[in-house]
This record gives structure tokens, sequence and C-alpha cells, in this order.
């Protein structure tokens, strides 16, 4: 059964085609700087990848180009042979706790939640309205970032805010990465067997830590949006928050500088003076440069004090898994990281850690916690829900 994954941004759209149940990759690729000047395209076919300039107006022009493809490479020879179209949706909040099928109530649904995910919500909505028009005859499904985090307890996800805010207007912890922790959580469950206790580090330039007990969520670092828990590459992480009203009196700042500010030039790139990716951070440590290295030491700290924080919560853990850009190709982050978890007897095993992108554990034997590197794969995981909820 061939499956289509896809994640549509605000100006971007990413795609991968699956044969399931086997999960054999057809096709994979990327539309990008959709409605701005000088998009293009690009795709990966039996290793090779191929590049072409087109103007994309709309994501409704993407998609036409995108089937167009697939007929043209012999991905698929009618479109009837695409059974099923995962859309990557980030915000369902408490809505929705699984994967679901598209239908009139879950697109209006999506849409009330547009407030709480403003770039993100509304860019999936245009994605699958424009899928829907042009891949008619399959069935649509929606895989929230949220729903693998809906087990967390009450007494977690609550702010100490008056409750009605809650009740009222969704006030309240949602996490993110959802459908990245979930894979993780499946990957370790195929290798350790369930009733785990997990601390996944999804570590990337956006960052998210989640506490896995028995396969289900007990906590995680980001809360009402991505951008709180742990500092990230342009994301203030926590922070005092009367910081805020304190800047707009002094400042003058509106709440949409505000947002701007905490979200697009905080983090590694507010440290910096305009760093935001990790590889470069790294390049400025060699070069001696002391923002580089400030910046370093305070997101490891950041990320220990989650992980010691969570080690707490689950009495103990069995694995801590990392992830994303910087989990699966910084060894020496991840050595920052298990150094600094010394008196949790976590031990770095160094020539496995010198490794990128793979699954492999980076732990010695001896250590008291086993410490792996598993690459996530979102898309596999949407996938997956689609297949199931299709077949």
């Amino acid at each position: 059964m061939k499956i289509l994954a896809v994640n549509c941004g605000s100006s971007s759209l990413k795609f991968q085609m699956y044969e399931m149940p086997e999960e054999k990759v057809l096709i994979s690729g990327n539309f990008e700087r959709i409605g701005i000047e000088n998009s293009f395209y690009s795709y990966k076919l039996n290793g090779e990848k191929i590049k072409k300039e087109a103007e994309l107006k709309n994501h409704a022009e993407a998609v036409k180009i995108l089937v167009q493809e697939l007929l043209d490479n012999n991905i698929v020879e009618s479109l009837d042979e695409i059974k099923g179209i995962g859309h990557r949706v980030v915000q369902g909040a408490d809505k929705f706790d699984k994967s679901v099928l598209v239908t009139d109530e879950v697109i209006k649904t999506i849409d009330e939640l547009s407030s709480l995910a403003p770039l993100h919500n509304p860019a999936a909505l245009v994605g699958i309205n424009a899928f829907m028009s042009i891949v008619s005859n399959a069935k649509h499904v929606v895989v929230f970032d949220t729903a693998f985090h809906q087990t967390m307890a009450r007494e977690t996800y609550l702010y100490a805010l008056p409750y009605e805010l809650y009740e009222k207007y969704g006030v309240r912890k949602y996490g993110a990465h959802g459908t990245s922790h979930k894979y993780i959580t499946k990957t370790m469950e195929k290798y350790y067997g369930e009733n785990k206790k997990l601390i996944v580090c999804h570590i990337g330039s956006g960052c998210s830590i989640t506490a896995v007990k028995d396969g289900k969520v007990v906590d995680t670092s980001m809360g009402f949006t991505p951008n709180a828990g742990v500092i990230m590459g342009t994301r203030t992480g926590d922070m005092d928050a009367s910081i805020i009203p304190y800047l707009i009196k002094k400042l003058g700042y509106s709440a949409d500088d505000i947002d701007r500010l905490i979200n697009k030039e905080s983090g590694f790139k507010g440290i910096t003076g305009g760093i935001s990716d990790s590889r470069d951070i790294e390049d400025g440590i060699k070069e001696g440069n002391e923002k580089c290295i400030l910046a370093q030491k305070m997101f490891v700290r950041s990320v220990v004090n989650y992980i010691a924080k969570y080690y707490v919560l689950l009495n103990g853990a069995d694995a801590i898994c990392f992830t994303a850009g910087i989990g699966e190709n910084s060894p020496e982050t991840r050595k920052e990281i298990m150094d600094s978890l010394s008196s949790l007897g976590v031990k770095v095993d160094d020539e496995a850690n010198n490794s990128r992108g793979k699954f492999v554990k980076v732990s010695s034997d001896d250590s008291k916690i086993e410490c792996f590197v598993v690459p996530t794969d979102e898309e596999v995981m949407i996938s997956r829900d689609t297949y199931e909820l299709v077949k």
C-alpha cells in the first residue's frame, strides 16, 4: 500500500512516500520558498538527489507539481494507487490524543486551534485542503505533534495560574515533538521490551526532553508553546516571566516584539550575537569564541537539569536517548551531557560515542544508566499511523 507522509510549513512542503507495511521509501523531497521569489523543489530518488526551480505561488501549486513528479517518475501509474496521505499538524491541544481521519469537524477544530500555533496550523490546513482537492480518492489522516503527550496528569500539565484561564482559554502545557518522541519510544520498546523508563532528549534547533514510563509520557519540557524548556537555536527556553513586562516598560516593546524576541532572537543566537546553528557554535568553540563557549555551557546545563529532574520524577531511568540534529550528530555535546551526569552513575564509552546518525549505545558497560543515540524518523511514524487507519 502506498502512503504519503506530508509536513507543510508556512513556506515549505516536505514529503516522503512509502510502500507499507514494508516501510520502503519510494521517494522523498522538499518544496521550499513557497509564495516567495526564487522558489524551488528537490527530491531524492534511487539514491540520486534532483533539484528543480519552479514558480511556487502557493501550496496547491506545489502539490500539483508533486503529484506530476510521482507520475512522471513511475512511482505511481495512477493517483488512485495512493491509498493514504498523513499530514503532520503541530497543535491538537487536548482535543486529540491520537491520529485521526480527516473530517469536516477535524478541519474545523484544527482551524480553531490556530491561535495556539499561528505559524503551523494554518499552513497545515492549506496543505490538507490542497491534497484533498487533488488526490481526492485517498484517505487523509492527521498526525498531531501534541497527541503523544496527552497522557500527562493534570497536576503536570496545569500552570499555577487562575484555573479559569485553563477552562476558558486552554492555557496549559501541551508539549511538542510528540511524533518524534513516540518513534523513539517504539524503537526502544523493540530493543528493550516494554515497561521501561526512558528520558528522551530530542535536541536540535528546537529541543524537548520527555520522561516516558511504560510507553506513556509522564512529563515533557515544552509547554503551552514550543518556547518552554531547554535553550534552543533561537528560543529562550525557561525564563522568569516577569522579564516580559520589564522589557515592555523599559523598551516599549509590543506583544509582537516580545514574541519575536523570545522565539527568533534568543537562545544560541541571542547569547552569541547571531550564531544559532550548533555546528557553528562548535566551530566557534574550537576558535576560542567566548560567547560560543558560554552558549554551549548554558545549553548543556539546561539539558542536564531536565534529565536530572526527570530521573527523580521517574524514580530512576533505564535509558537516556539522544535524537534529532544535535543528539544524533554531536559526539562532543553528548559527552558533555553524559559527563555532567556522572553523579547518577552515567559513564561514556568514548569510542562508541564517536559516531553520527546511527543507532548505538554510547554509555560504557558499567554505566548505571544506558545511553543511546536513536535516529528519529517522524515521517515513518506518520506513515505508520496513516497505514493503520487506512487499512
